[in-house]
This record gives structure tokens, sequence and C-alpha cells, in this order.
């Protein structure tokens, strides 16, 4: 249904503009959410920056051939009623300022959230593309797209076996909604300079390589063609790229 209604965003948009499909084939609601970093680029995707998807539900809509810093992420068990808490925390996991339509300027998102980001037209003739395990994981995910290029996913749901010191909170039934990132659980104490978030005295990747960061394998192990650290271009399987000429559409699947 909800693919329909935009199919007329995507006509409007013109050739310039590539195709992103949203998909969620979890068991569960997934309440994906949009940001673009707009001190990076100002051309944004024409859709709402929330959306409710239940199980097996897809979404379509154009995005600028140059969008640049945009993320995709899945928050879970929401309840925008709850006017008692702040709009943020309004989701057990990756919850954003603005509720269900996430603030333009400042909604990137609670952790722990696995999260989908990408560049357009790079530079070098290249699309950027990746997920991100840095904010933590709360949601399986995967990217794929229709030009031939890599798959960037962390597929299988990491929240079962999540260790103790990083666990999120736990829904009704006692399902885990997220992963904390060592980063996230201050597990040193300090995250404004910490080698597990590399901050600080950490803030190159020389000065923080992943031998450093706290339960790193744990993240890269189950999940290998994702950043599991700030750092981890070093890894070869953290950033991917797609020809820029190619004008790849991309795909964003939840519980691939």
């Amino acid at each position: 249904m909800q693919s329909f209604v935009f199919a007329s965003l995507i006509l409007a948009a013109g050739a310039s503009a590539r195709t992103f499909t949203v998909a969620n084939k979890c068991t569960y609601t997934v309440w994906p959410a949009m940001f673009t970093d707009l001190n990076v680029g100002q051309n944004i995707p024409s859709f709402p920056t929330g959306w409710e998807a239940l199980p097996n539900t897809q979404v379509q809509f154009p995005v600028p051939d140059d969008w640049k810093a945009g993320r995709i992420w899945g928050r879970r068990g929401c309840d925008f009623t709850q006017k008692d808490k702040p709009d943020y925390l309004q989701c057990m996991s990756g919850g954003c300022n603005g509720g269900l339509l996430c603030d333009p300027h400042s909604g990137t998102g609670v952790p722990p959230a696995s999260v989908a980001e990408w560049t357009l037209a790079a530079g070098g003739d290249a699309d950027w593309y990746d997920v991100s395990l840095v904010d933590g994981f709360n949601v399986p995910m995967a990217i794929t797209n229709n030009a031939g290029c890599a798959v960037a996913d962390c597929a299988v749901d990491l929240s079962a076996s999540c260790p103790d010191r990083l666990r999120g909170q736990f829904n009704a039934t006692g399902a885990a909604q997220g992963c904390n990132s060592a980063c996230n659980a201050n597990l040193d104490g300090n995250q404004a300079n910490s080698p597990n978030c590399c901050s600080g005295d950490f803030n190159t990747p020389a000065k923080c390589p992943h031998t450093g960061v706290a339960h790193y394998s744990f993240f890269k192990q189950a999940c290998p063609n994702s950043y599991a650290y700030a750092y981890d271009e070093s890894s070869t399987t953290a950033l991917w790229t797609c020809p820029t000429n190619l004008k790849a559409d991309f795909t964003l699947t939840f519980c691939p």
C-alpha cells in the first residue's frame, strides 16, 4: 500500500534521482527513521523522516543523485503516545528527537541502533555505503543494489547473544531490543577520552586500533561486512563502493 502511495514521488523526481526501497521482513514492527547531515549536503530525499513499517511491508522513494551523509535505521518498541517521556525515549532502541518524524537538524537516533549509511557521488566516481554498528545493534539489516555491487549487511540478530554488560532494554515478553557498543555502554567510564570511542587521546586510526576496542570481535565476527568500530576501514570489509555512473538503486531490508 505504502509503495503505491509514494510511486508518484519517484516519477516526479525525474531521471536525476535514485530509487530507494526500505523493506521490513522482520516478524515485528519496525519504525524506520531517516536523517541527513545538513552540514555535509543540502539535498535530501522527498520522504518523511520516520514511519511505521509493519511486517512484510515496504516503501519506495526517490533519493537525490548526490545525497550526502544520509542514514536510515530501524526503531524498536515504539509508543509515541507516551507523553510522560521525551520524544527520543519513546522507542526502546533507536529513538530520535521529534518522535515519529525525526527532527531534520538533531534527529540522529539514540543508541543502540544498527545504521545504514550512504554518501552518493562521494568522489572518484563512487557511491559510498555501509552498515554501521558503531552505535551498537538493534535490527538485522542488509543493503543491496541493482548494479551488481557488494552487499553491506549485519544479517544476524546480535541482541540474544549480546555480552551481558552491553545489553540494551527488554520488552514486555523478555525479548532484547538492542546491544550497545563498548562506547555506548561506557565500559571505561570516560567517553570523552576512550579507546572504545576513539575519542580524546585516541582520535586517530593509529591511536585507536581495533585491538583496543572491547568486544570488537563479537561484532566483527558475527557481521564481517559491517563497521564494527569508528575506524574499521582497515578491515577492508566495512566501507563499500559502487561506481556512481551505474546510478544504482538501493534496497535496505530489515531482517533480510
